[in-house]
């Protein structure tokens, strides 16, 4: 059972998210709360697997909270719900430990495809917050060895080091290196920052519709 937190602070839509994932047979879903203290309450009470953390809340805001949670609950994956989102706010995310990103439109069926990959330990970025992009950087796209590149490339499929050693036959100490080696060469502090990264300048496909 995938235990979910919902933070957001437009009640209606806190409680009508909390409703609907609960009525799914392998999601636990409470009360939602509206503020980061709050959350941080619950999760200390009830520790989430999953928590969909708004950005825009009264007081602490949706990175700080990810943050927050993430030193609290390691093990906790957020998928991070923005209206609006922004270079800066991606970058911040990012660096805070969200393991998501959707737009706060999204279908429903999206968000319960988030709250599944994420639980699974994988990664997700929905392609229209890819649009608003992060920060220019210098890298050069040829940074990347061949190997590295395949690495990547199945880590944006959302393959944790498992698998990726099973497709490549490696083993997966050499793919945490490899890993590694992405991470710095993109100036990535996570995984997903990585993967956006590499999106952003061309390195990776866009996602298609």
């Amino acid at each position: 059972m995938i235990r979910v937190l919902v933070v957001e602070d437009q009640r209606a839509l806190a409680d009508a998210l909390a409703i609907a994932i609960a009525a799914q047979p392998d999601l636990d879903c409470g009360d939602a709360v509206g503020t980061v203290d709050e959350a941080l309450r619950e999760a200390a009470r009830r520790p989430p697997s999953v928590v969909l953390m708004d950005i825009h809340l009264p007081g602490r805001d949706g990175i700080e909270g990810t943050r927050l949670l993430k030193a609290a609950h390691p093990s906790t994956r957020v998928v991070v719900l923005t209206a609006d989102a922004t270079p800066d706010q991606l970058a911040r995310a990012v660096a805070a430990g969200a393991s998501a990103f959707l737009a706060k439109h999204s279908a429903f069926g999206d968000i319960l495809t988030a709250i599944r990959t994420t639980a699974d330990g994988k990664l997700l970025v929905e392609e229209s917050t890819l649009a608003a992009r992060l920060p220019e950087q210098q890298w050069e796209r040829s940074g990347l060895t061949r190997r590295e590149h395949e690495v990547l490339a199945l880590l944006a499929q959302g393959h944790g080091l498992k698998v990726i050693a099973d497709r490549l036959v490696l083993s997966r100490h050499t793919v945490r290196g490899h890993v590694k080696s992405v991470l710095v060469k993109l100036g990535a502090h996570s995984q997903l920052e990585a993967v956006v990264t590499a999106t952003r300048l061309g390195i990776l496909p866009r996602p298609t519709a």
